[in-house]
């Protein structure tokens, strides 16, 4: 349904009252009536609380912030609203832009910043914590949306959903989650950090019910009578990307769509183009009904499944379980292919919250009256139950019935209890996950004014317990003095013409910055390079892209192409089989420089022992892509990489991010200055569909 331009509806005045009446006006012009909870959030919010939302997906919460930015233009002040991954920002960026207008919304994440200086901006929490850090109190912000609050939990990223509730005093803050569990302490401490009132909205109803069902019915099974049943679209949860793909790969055998569908979907694809090695298999999945989606796709051919699924084209979506972070995606059913994940640490059941951000996607507001949740049991207890009905009657053949045993790696038991644990339950109290890096310093110290007291106060004063606050203060000493050592940061003997009491460099350059965690090792490793030798270029290539996060995906694909080049050459030479397998065991995946990185991390990690168990890891894909000449597609093709295409334009952005932000820029050479010039110009060219579509609406 497309809805009437909310900045229309603007008032002269910029009074609650005649907000909410311009605001309930639109809502009525839209056919949109307000729930008791979006009603009492947007009174709370326009009469400048904060406001904690704690309501089920599909509840509105979009609607309340809406609500909020409507009241900060209609005001002449600034709202930011901020979501944990690009996809989510870029879709929230199109809907504010189609509800204010283009020229008064922008975005801004790692990747891409269109119209930054707009008075609504939809960003990820990363970019805002690092505002924050920066300016302190002075972030140009009026009110601040939290999109999927529960984040403020996540090991490794909740930093930034912490950092703007300590160091933004002044803007109204709207949290909003449908799995936050006890804020009770949250709101008592960002009522007095704000001197705002802080109201908790929270209703456990649901516009469209569920019906939780736990299937004893292999999968194809359950797909086909969900199918036969009408209960599409289906959202069918893996946990891996692999396993997604594969599947949508095995279901191109169901009949998912009539001819007329086929038809309708062919025509809706139009002329797009699948111009990668994975796109001749996304398109036959799409045209049978059948789509792909999560991180490891280009964002293109991920924006093309979103649009494919609202338009209703897409009958069956394999995707894994970035569902629960809330892309717009109409679902019907969410179909669990299990209920345990492998977190980066050990392989376990879900969380409750796991669990319920991603079933709580079931159900079309509009269009359904009911949606559904089914979560497949154990391949091996789905084989057992079969094998017991086959013998069922026959005492014989049940007394030499062999039951087939779980997984004994990667697995982790859950049954139907499980599942009603996981429905019924709680989800966990929020915990703190504060952290301090090398840019959280920088940004703090570079801040207007005395930056060191602000590092001090922001050390002690979060929401972490205090033995964890200690153990940051003293990683923040040697992180300090490291920056000192190497020249990044200057002790001035008098405050700058800013007061600040201490200058960060120097003769960086402007958009220097250390984001990775060993980002100084990398500076410092560079500067002792010789920038006469002919491969400096690769030397400092080698050296940016080994304080990278590896690329697994692409590093065994490597390392499985030359173990089977040695096989090869190994058999027309007839070497020894157990030979054969002792040298194959040693082979891994290029490693340029490390003679060289790895002993001067060694002297590093010496006289900086804030790093503790970090190391670099030396590799090589962007050197790799620049010795054979590749394009992107080359590349994919040579390495079979196709299922992990997003991936690896990940990883080519974060390398030239690290060149561009890291090297310093004495430090490049004409050829490197290549290097960087030419990989900011693949990664632009692999994938522009953000900025695309963003011309297309200011066309409109």
């Amino acid at each position: 349904m497309s809805l009437p331009p909310l900045g229309n509806f603007l008032p002269d005045t910029g009074g609650a009252d005649e907000l909410l009446d311009a605001f309930i006006e639109w809502s009525a012009a839209a056919d949109l009536e307000l729930y008791p909870h979006q009603e009492e959030a947007v009174l709370r919010l326009l009469a400048g609380e904060n406001v904690v939302l704690s309501t089920p997906t599909g509840s509105g919460k979009s609607l309340v912030a809406l609500a909020g930015a409507f009241a900060m233009l209609a005001q002449g002040r600034r709202a930011v609203y901020t979501a944990p991954i690009k996809a989510l920002v870029s879709e929230k960026f199109f809907e504010l832009t189609a509800a204010f207008g283009p020229s008064e919304v922008g975005m801004v994440t790692g990747d891409a910043s269109v119209n930054g200086d707009a008075p609504v901006i939809a960003c990820t929490a990363e970019i805002l914590a690092q505002r924050a850090l920066r300016s302190g109190a002075e972030v140009p912000a009026d009110l601040v949306v939290m999109d999927e609050f529960h984040y403020y939990g996540d090991r490794d990223r909740g930093w930034a959903w912490q950092v703007p509730l300590l160091q933004l005093p002044r803007p109204r803050f709207l949290l909003m989650s449908a799995t936050l569990g006890d804020t009770s302490a949250l709101r008592r401490d960002l009522t007095a950090r704000t001197g705002r009132d802080t109201a908790l909205v929270a209703s456990a109803e649901r516009p469209v019910p569920l019906d939780v069902e736990y299937r004893e019915t292999p999968l194809h099974v359950s797909i086909e009578q969900l199918l036969e049943a009408g209960r599409a679209p289906v959202y069918i949860v893996h946990f891996t990307q692999r396993e997604a793909t594969a599947r949508a790969q095995s279901l191109t055998s169901l009949k998912v769509l009539g001819p007329a569908e086929k038809e309708a979907v062919k025509e809706a694809v139009g002329g797009f183009r699948f111009d990668t090695p994975i796109g001749k298999d996304l398109r036959r999945f799409v045209l049978a009904g059948i789509g792909v989606h999560h991180a490891g796709m280009l964002p293109k051919y991920r924006l093309l499944v979103e649009k494919l699924a609202q338009q209703g084209h897409l009958k069956l979506i394999c995707g894994t379980d970035t569902l629960g972070v809330g892309v717009n995606v109409p679902i019907r059913t969410v179909l669990f292919t299990q209920l345990y994940k492998y977190d980066g640490r050990r392989t376990r059941v879900l969380s409750v919250r796991d669990f319920q951000q991603i079933a709580g996607r079931a159900g079309r507001r509009g269009f359904d009256t009911v949606g559904s949740v089914w979560v497949q049991a154990p391949e091996h207890a789905v084989e057992n139950k079969r094998a017991e009905m086959r013998a069922a009657g026959d005492p014989k053949k049940l007394r030499k019935l062999v039951k087939k045993k779980p997984p004994e790696r990667g697995y982790a038991h859950y049954d139907d209890k499980t599942l009603a644990r996981l429905w019924e339950g709680t989800p966990e109290t929020l915990e703190s996950s504060f952290d301090v890096t090398h840019a959280m310093i920088l940004n703090v110290l570079d801040r207007p004014g005395d930056g060191c007291t602000a590092m001090k106060r922001l050390l002690v004063d979060n929401h972490e317990p205090r033995p964890r606050q200690r153990r940051h203060i003293r990683k923040a000493v040697g992180v300090f003095r490291s920056l000192i050592d190497a020249e990044i940061v200057e002790v001035l003997d008098e405050p700058d013409d800013r007061g600040r009491p201490v200058r960060v460099n120097l003769d960086l350059q402007d958009e220097f910055r250390l984001n990775q965690p060993l980002g100084l090792f990398a500076v410092e490793a560079v500067s002792v390079l010789d920038p006469t030798a002919a491969d400096y270029h690769l030397q400092a290539l080698s050296v940016a892209e080994s304080v990278l996060e590896d690329p697994m995906a692409v590093l065994l694909a490597q390392r499985d192409q030359a173990r089977d080049e040695l096989m090869t050459r190994m058999k027309d030479e007839g070497v020894e089989y157990e030979e054969r397998i002792a040298r194959l065991a040693e082979v891994t995946w290029p490693k340029p420089e490390a003679e060289f990185i790895e002993p001067a991390f060694e002297v590093f990690a010496r006289h900086h022992p804030w790093v503790g168990h970090l190391r670099p890891s030396p590799k090589s894909v962007v050197r790799d892509m620049v010795e054979h000449a590749d394009t992107f597609n080359q590349y994919v093709s040579r390495y079979g990489l196709k299922r992990s295409e997003g991936l690896v334009l990940r990883y080519l952005t974060d390398c030239y991010k690290a060149l561009a932000q890291t090297v310093p820029a004495a430090a490049v050479n004409d050829r490197l200055a290549e290097v960087i010039e030419w990989l900011g110009a693949l990664v632009r060219e692999v994938d522009s569909s953000l900025l695309d579509e963003w011309e297309r609406l200011r066309a409109v």
